[in-house]
């Protein structure tokens, strides 16, 4: 199963008889909070699930957006309306970076049908709700581990072993800038591939055959591994989602460079090549 699904075959299907539990994932880095977008209109069913607060745990050792206790993830999908029967459309205002957190996170705590709307709600084109939904109470019951995760120093193990994937901006990786973190640059060994070269203007998924291109000119076809990070694990899940897009596994870096640079005795690169 494809993990992106259009507007069109999302309306097809919350119409059919086997509806998507829609979860409204709207959400920017250092923004104004998602509710209020959600209540001033939303797609017919869904529901909002806030990212600071129910996709990640509390900023500290583990970085600025640090994986959620997998109990209280799971608390917050029942809530929600997941059940582990039911299959799962995500969607955010159109990035993406917040609705791949929340696919890969259902999908490596054990959930089998979860897909992102392809564009954001940026695609949708049919009608929007102002109704708050309190659904029902689903039986989801998160199993970590079903799809693969780095920590530290897997991260720093794999950028020489196989292929360690930096989604962050490129002047961010270089370390020209760092608005966010201790210091700026990357993971020795890293390499720099952003986000944004993923999606076209309108924030849609490349065609499959591109990607898998793109992926491949970074080093993919010989790895033995691929692994992504990027600032905080948000925008490197939607990386991780691309790849699968492309049909290529890929690990993880939750942490990413928001824990990694927090140590001073970690190693740091900059310029434009991995070293």
């Amino acid at each position: 199963m494809k993990p992106i699904i259009s507007a069109f075959e999302c309306a097809s299907e919350s119409a059919g008889p086997r509806p998507p539990v829609l979860l409204d994932v709207r959400w920017q880095l250092g923004g104004p909070h998602g509710r209020p977008d959600y209540e001033a209109g939303h797609i017919p069913g869904a529901v909002f699930v806030d990212l600071d607060a129910e996709l990640a745990g509390p900023p500290g050792s583990g970085g600025r957006h640090p994986l959620p206790d997998p109990e209280e993830f799971g608390a917050a999908m029942r809530r929600a309306g997941v059940s582990r029967d039911t299959p799962v459309v995500v969607y955010d205002g159109g990035q993406g970076w917040a609705a791949a957190r929340a696919w890969w996170l259902l999908r490596w705590t054990g959930h089998p049908d979860v897909r992102v709307l392809d564009g954001g709600l940026a695609a949708w084109d049919g009608e929007l709700s102002t109704e708050s939904l309190t659904p029902a109470e689903g039986d989801f019951r998160p199993e970590p581990g079903a799809l693969p995760l780095l920590d530290a120093e897997g991260a720093a193990a794999l950028a020489r072993s196989g292929l360690l994937l930096d989604a962050r901006a490129a002047e961010r990786y270089r370390g020209d800038v760092e608005p966010i973190d201790r210091v700026g640059g990357h993971i020795p060994g890293a390499v720099s591939a952003p986000t944004s070269e993923n999606t076209s203007g309108d924030g849609r998924f490349l065609p499959a055959e591109a990607l898998a291109a793109r992926f491949k000119e970074l080093g993919t076809d010989g790895a033995p591994e691929v692994g992504v990070y990027c600032g905080s694990g948000v925008s490197g899940a939607h990386e991780v989602l691309a790849l699968a897009v492309a049909g290529i596994p890929a690990a993880l870096y939750a942490g990413s460079w928001s824990e990694w640079s927090a140590d001073e005795s970690r190693p740091v690169a900059t310029g434009p090549d991995p070293q």
